[in-house]
């Protein structure tokens, strides 16, 4: 489902789509008995070969080109119609065999044209192929066959294809929010920077054209200004770090909206909480918690091969105080006897330093279990 919506991208999107579509080819099977039997004239057998052969490809053409975006509608409404007219004059040239046709003009219809003209247009060629049918064959029969066939297959390509174009709209709106709060972040930044190195810089620059004034008859005067240039930067510095360290910080908030994303286009069945528990432990196990919820899910996504992935925390009570128990947990291939990798290792270091503990080993349903406990009081220093 990453794929939905999208052309192909490389051999194996391409065969993968052409394997789908080649599914329905099915119906093309009478078409080629029929000419296999050997009861055609040789001229009839080679315009029939050819008619088919050109209906195939004027059918694949729309429905790998045209189905989730149309440039050149003429040279759509023209292929639509060479294949409605081959299917006319196939089927009314060599029989009842080659009525299957009309199953692949009205899945064209389904998947180029919108709805408002797919609904008219699939009747319509559902009736045609009833009329040109009832030359060899009863309208019952037509109806109760290739009929219903017909008209409940292009209306299904039809419901495709609007959840192709509404899954195509769904990433171009979540690429615009992305950007749109990358933007915002940006100006949030520029704008905390500003607030906090307008008023500092503007001051060292006041003391140090009044300390170059004073520096030649008053040095006593020139060499405080230079002090209380030396405290302004100092001060600047340490409110630029405090800034820049709140943007580094993780939160659980940030971490879980990204697992969700990450799970999901990685085609694993995600079970996370939409928003953390309520009282969370100090900012340093917050981000502990953050970090490790980062690294369990980037190895769900690289290593397990899972299908599903739960995220639970858990509040406990210990003698030791309370805790706040974050587990992830997978179905995958698991990992109980393998060694810790560098990221276990240096995220076991990260959750200790704020008194935590990390557990790793496998869960009840055979994949991989990393349990992190931190303390809800203050962290350690």
């Amino acid at each position: 489902m990453q794929t939905f919506g999208r052309p192909p991208q490389g051999r194996r999107q391409f065969l993968a789509k052409a394997g789908w579509i080649g599914v329905w080819l099915v119906f093309l099977s009478a078409p080629i008995k029929d000419l296999a039997e050997g009861h055609r004239t040789p001229l009839g057998t080679v315009l029939g070969a050819l008619g088919l052969t050109v209906f195939v490809v004027c059918y694949l053409t729309l429905v790998f080109r045209y189905t989730t975006k149309i440039l050149r509608w003429r040279a759509v409404l023209v292929s639509l119609g060479l294949l409605l007219a081959l299917a006319v004059v196939l089927a009314f040239c060599f029989g009842d065999n080659w009525l299957g046709l009309f199953v692949y003009v009205s899945v064209s219809a389904g998947a180029v044209l919108p709805m408002r003209y797919a609904l008219w247009t699939i009747p319509a060629v559902t009736l045609l192929m009833i009329a040109v049918g009832l030359r060899d064959d009863g309208i019952g029969d037509l109806v109760t066959n290739l009929g219903v066939i017909t008209l409940l297959v292009g209306f299904a390509m039809s419901g495709v294809r609007q959840l192709i174009r509404t899954t195509i709209q769904l990433r171009q709106a979540r690429a615009t929010v992305a950007q749109l709060a990358a933007n915002e972040e940006r100006l949030r930044l520029a704008r905390d920077l500003h607030d906090l190195l307008g008023h500092s810089l503007s001051l060292i620059t006041l003391k140090s054209e009044l300390a170059g004034r004073m520096l030649p008859g008053h040095p006593d005067k020139a060499a405080q200004q230079v002090a209380d240039i030396e405290q302004v930067s100092r001060q600047a510095l340490v409110d630029v770090r405090e800034a820049v360290s709140g943007y580094r910080r993780r939160t659980l908030a940030g971490e879980l909206a990204g697992a969700r994303t990450a799970l999901t286009a990685a085609g694993v069945d995600a079970d996370v909480p939409v928003e953390p528990p309520a009282g969370l432990p100090g900012e340093e196990a917050e981000a502990a918690l953050a970090w490790a919820l980062r690294e369990a899910v980037t190895n769900v996504v690289r290593h397990s091969g899972a299908r599903h992935c739960t995220v639970t925390f858990t509040a406990r009570q210990t003698l030791a105080g309370p805790l706040l128990e974050l587990c992830v947990e997978d179905d995958g291939v698991g990992g109980g006897g393998a060694a810790a990798g560098n990221g276990l290792t240096g995220l076991t270091e990260r959750v200790a330093a704020v008194g935590g503990v990390l557990e790793t080993g496998p869960g009840a349903r055979g994949g991989f279990r990393l349990a992190v406990r931190v303390p809800v009081a203050a962290s350690p220093g």
